[in-house]
């Protein structure tokens, strides 16, 4: 019993490898060349959305408590 808690996790850990592997060969991740444009549609090629200039909100309790 001992050695099969020692040898299915390692079984596990070489499956889970092997599938990352598999999925590096079958879906090859593209990389975009140096002159051509970013693909609006992909949310990394969009920039960051910048926080409304809205006035900070009161400093402290609106009230001293009792």
């Amino acid at each position: 019993m001992a050695v099969l808690a020692v040898i299915i996790p390692v079984l596990m850990l070489g499956v889970v490898l092997a599938l990352g592997r598999y999925e590096d060969l079958v879906l090859p991740v593209d990389e975009p060349s140096a002159g051509t444009q970013p693909d609006p549609s992909d949310p990394s090629a969009v920039p960051p959305a910048v926080p409304p200039a809205v006035p900070p909100g009161p400093a402290g309790t609106p009230a001293p408590s009792p």
